[in-house]
């Protein structure tokens, strides 16, 4: 668990290591500019700001969901211009759990740095520790060099879960049980979900104080819906946009159950182009 995830004591003896690069991910859907805005009143030191719809995605359209990934070349820039080097080490926080910055981590992984951590409890839980927020002007790291390669072994695209029987994988959303139902759908044009797809929501990797459970309490998670590590490798994880899936590919590394892959398209992509079957829970069946 301690290859993914960093404590907040663990962070803030480590500031002042020279290969550490922070990057703060807050991002709020309703209001795109609020992490950028809460950066700037304070961050941990030295953390650069991520935008999840700048630097993590690229202009959705054409069917490929709300936060389609960016081309690796555009994201190898990205990192470029984040001071990021192939030996350093990345950890990255948000407020929300790790929402947001888990996708930063697995993003990270794509791209082939392997040295990469989300802070454990977050923002949130530096603050619970007494640890004090930057507010002086946010550092300007000079350019790097970093040489990014997909690795699209992570990944599966709507045409793969449309052919998941003969691809023999288990799809995982981890939207609310409301949303995956079809009770309601708050952000994308149509509710329910993909037919056949469990429900794992994301917030349960989490504990009260929004840090993730023991491994062996996610280990027992992902086994009430059968999956071990006989067959994490089979295992695909969705959500609305392919955001919040990351948290539990995440969660399943922190368990030990390591291999399984992200539908970056995820719900968004899967109603946004062509008549795709829809499943819906009512009432009646539950």
């Amino acid at each position: 668990m301690a290859r993914h995830l960093a404590e907040a004591a663990e962070l803030h003896a480590m500031l002042n290591a020279p290969r550490l690069r922070l990057f703060d991910c807050r991002f709020s859907l309703a209001d795109p500019q609020r992490g950028r805005a809460d950066y700037g009143a304070g961050r941990i030191a030295g953390a650069l700001y991520v935008h999840l719809d700048r630097d993590l995605a690229q202009n959705p359209g054409g069917g490929r969901g709300r936060h389609p990934l960016p081309a690796m070349q555009t994201f190898a820039r990205t990192l470029c211009r984040l001071g990021l080097t192939a030996g350093d080490h990345a950890v990255v926080y948000d407020d929300a759990g790790g929402a947001i910055a888990a996708r930063m981590w697995w993003m990270l992984r794509w791209a082939g740095h392997e040295s990469a951590r989300l802070l454990n409890g977050g923002l949130q839980a530096w603050l619970r520790a007494g640890y004090a927020l930057d507010t002086a002007p946010p550092p300007s790291p000079p350019p790097s060099q970093f040489t990014a390669i997909a690795d699209d072994t992570l990944t599966v695209n709507t045409v793969d879960v449309e052919q998941r029987a003969q691809k023999r994988f288990v799809l995982v959303d981890a939207r609310a049980a409301a949303r995956y139902r079809g009770e309601k759908e708050p952000i994308d044009a149509v509710a329910g979900h993909i037919p056949g797809a469990l429900n794992l929501p994301f917030e349960e990797n989490l504990d009260g104080d929004g840090r993730f459970l023991a491994p062996q309490k996610l280990r027992e998670r992902f086994a009430r819906i059968g999956v071990s590590e006989k067959n994490a490798a089979a295992v695909v994880h969705m959500c609305g946009s392919g955001v919040t899936a990351c948290h539990n590919v995440l969660a399943m590394e922190c368990a030990g159950l390591s291999g399984s892959r992200l539908y970056p398209g995820s719900w968004s992509a899967w109603v946004g182009g062509g008549a795709r079957e829809i499943a819906r829970i009512t009432s009646a069946r539950r």
